[in-house]
């Protein structure tokens, strides 16, 4: 079984979305959540609310089945990071002129699957 949790418009750049991302892929959902829960990046923690999203998300699934759940049995199958749309801001500079800044947003993916149902 397998569930899936979508995080759309987060304000934080993708590229520091995926160092997170990148550090807890194909790990147990429960180790995965333990390590965003410690690391220092201010982009773990809508990394970490996306896998508990995802997390959750498996024990409706699975209640719904009528199978047990195991918390412990999940493990992260997919994860990747999307840009989202980019605000245009302006800041005032020199001599009247304008300088664009960007700010980035991103899709957090997740999907989480029981070990029994990669086999």
């Amino acid at each position: 079984m397998e569930a899936k949790a979508i995080a759309r418009h987060v304000r934080v750049t993708p590229r520091k979305a995926r160092r997170m991302v990148d550090l807890i892929r194909g790990k147990r959902a429960t180790d995965a959540i333990t390590v965003l829960k410690f690391a220092p990046q201010s982009a773990a923690l809508p990394v970490r609310k996306t896998l508990e999203s995802a997390i959750a998300n498996a024990r409706v699934k699975a209640d719904k089945a009528g199978e047990p759940f195991r918390e412990n049995d999940l493990f992260i199958k997919e994860t990747y990071v999307d840009e989202g749309v980019t605000l245009k801001r302006f800041r005032a500079r020199a001599q009247g002129r304008a300088a664009r800044i960007n700010k980035r947003t991103s899709h957090i993916t997740v999907v989480v699957a029981s070990k029994e149902g990669a086999r």
